[in-house]
């Protein structure tokens, strides 16, 4: 079950963290993966580990919110691997993003979180999803976030607002292609431990009804099970994976 064998898939964002973990998962099923992220060196890593595993990948580096920059990088990356099979929409924290409450925010620095979680999405979907619904089968899966379906106090309002966004458009999405053999789906994550302070978060963790922050193989397992032929009557779907977390 869950073999990708023959299968392309794209994962945005997948330079490191979560991204990263995803694509090493979907390798390891036997997809061919284009990794992106807008570094090219952090994207060149995670190609090099796939690499030296024996899987095959490719470096796919641009700016997911540019949208001439996504079908230039999606063309460049499709003539190496093939037509996208599965697109992991995974790109989402922009650089430029702070803790801070709306009524605080300069309306100059909303558009960086819309750009990224809406717009990002947007682009990357139109480069692949004609060859797609052509071809009778794909895959998207949107990487979202608990704040995207609930509220929250963290002063992170518009970080909010593109994940939400994003999980609506899915879900319109999925029913426009869905005689076309093409699924859309949404996974919202709870809290991810991370090299740089997932061990300063136990506190948090011991909240968790599992006990214990999310992985990136947490999310790859995911991520394969709905980019499978065993997930085809799966569309349309907000799916939380956050150990337990209520609302997120």
């Amino acid at each position: 079950m869950f073999d990708l064998g023959g299968k392309t898939a794209l994962v945005t964002g997948a330079g490191q963290n979560v991204g990263a973990g995803i694509a090493r998962c979907l390798a390891e099923r036997g997809a061919a993966v284009a990794v992106n992220d807008v570094l090219e060196d952090r994207a060149a890593a995670v190609v090099d580990g796939i690499c030296r595993s024996g899987a095959n990948a490719v470096t796919a580096a641009f700016d997911v919110t540019d949208r001439l920059a996504v079908t230039a990088g999606i063309d460049k990356a499709q003539a190496s691997l093939g037509p996208i099979d599965i697109l992991v929409n995974n790109a989402g924290i922009p650089s430029s993003m702070r803790i801070e409450r709306f009524r605080d925010m300069d309306p100059e620095s909303w558009r960086a979180n819309i750009d990224l979680n809406l717009y990002g999405v947007l682009h990357c979907t139109k480069a692949v999803i004609d060859s797609m619904c052509e071809r009778r089968w794909g895959r998207i899966v949107t990487i979202s976030s608990g704040a995207g379906v609930v509220g929250a106090q963290l002063g992170i309002s518009l970080y909010g607002a593109g994940k939400g966004a994003a999980i609506s458009f899915m879900r319109h999405l999925a029913m426009e292609v869905a005689r076309k053999g093409v699924t859309a789906n949404s996974l919202t994550l709870g809290l991810m431990a991370s090299a740089e302070g997932g061990d300063s978060l136990d506190a948090i963790a011991a909240s968790i009804p599992v006990g214990r922050l999310g992985t990136p193989q947490d999310i790859g397992a995911a991520v394969i099970w709905l980019a499978s032929n065993e997930a085809s009557w799966v569309t349309g779907q907000t799916i939380g994976v956050n150990g337990g977390s209520f609302g997120s």
